[in-house]
């Protein structure tokens, strides 16, 4: 499945997945569709495609899916949906949800069977994962070319009452009108960007909660924390509010390399 509306469409229907997966905010439909709406305001930007595992008669929840985005440049660059935009730290952002570990197999192949189509040379990157994830072992049994690494995320911890007296508000119009003010700490312009987009969509379902400490009318600090039901991720915090990190849980990454003539050469003579 390609385009926009097709990947948004895909990741409607996998909810019931990811909810019964516990997956994160980061990895649910309104923050990918947060994505997919970033990348269609860029010039040229990546193309998003949806690779799905679904049940028997398709009439159910996908049984597995990956969101991935393409990029062009002179070597076509795959990565999931959502990579690079700035997610809570502490804990693996992202997901391949799969129900179980036959559907994660399945997973694996379909991702490898678009890619093995591709006509030019490709790199694959899956950032973000959580240690165990069945669909990347199985890529890795499939391609024992793919290479792993692990790296330690940091936790941002919300010590804001530190600072002074706090105001915690998930009231949607509060987030809205504070917004702007709180943004432009923010030095880079993609990842304001970023969080004024994923601040908006997610405040409007009830999943930001904006805490500021103030003098007067002047912004002394502010963080803003995803929230989903009791599980709390401080975000995004202003640089002088003097938040703390403390160490979180291991991200695993996949790089795979292929494509290109030979590659398409060696498929073949190997199929006979």
């Amino acid at each position: 499945m390609t385009g926009r509306t097709g990947v948004a469409r895909e990741l409607r229907a996998a909810g019931p997945l990811l909810a019964a997966l516990h997956a994160p905010v980061t990895a649910r439909a309104p923050w990918l569709t947060a994505a997919l709406a970033l990348d269609a305001g860029r010039v040229a930007g990546p193309r998003p495609v949806a690779v799905v595992v679904d049940p028997p008669g398709g009439t159910e929840a996908p049984r597995a899916l990956a969101t991935l985005v393409l990029r062009d440049g002179p070597r076509l660059t795959v990565t999931l949906l959502g990579d690079g935009l700035p997610v809570p730290g502490g804990a693996a952002p992202a997901r391949l949800p799969a129900r179980d570990d036959a559907a994660a197999e399945r997973l694996a192949a379909g991702v490898l069977d678009m890619l093995d189509r591709v006509r030019r040379p490709w790199r694959l990157r899956l950032a973000g994962l959580p240690l165990g994830d069945p669909t990347l072992r199985a890529i890795g049994r499939l391609r024992p070319e793919a290479a792993f690494a692990n790296a330690r995320s940091a936790r941002l911890v919300d010590t804001l009452d530190e600072a002074g007296p706090v105001r915690r508000t998930r009231d949607p119009a509060e987030v809205e009108r504070r917004l702007p003010a709180l943004l432009a700490a923010e030095p880079d312009r993609r990842a304001r960007t970023a969080l004024r987009v994923a601040t908006r969509l997610h405040a409007a379902i009830g999943q930001v909660e904006l805490a500021t400490v103030a003098d007067g009318d002047r912004l002394r600090a502010g963080l803003l924390t995803l929230v989903d039901g009791g599980d709390r991720r401080p975000w995004w915090g202003t640089p002088d509010a003097g938040l703390r990190t403390e160490m979180g849980a291991p991200l695993v990454s996949l790089t795979l390399r292929g494509g290109g003539p030979a590659a398409l050469l060696s498929r073949r003579t190997g199929r006979r």
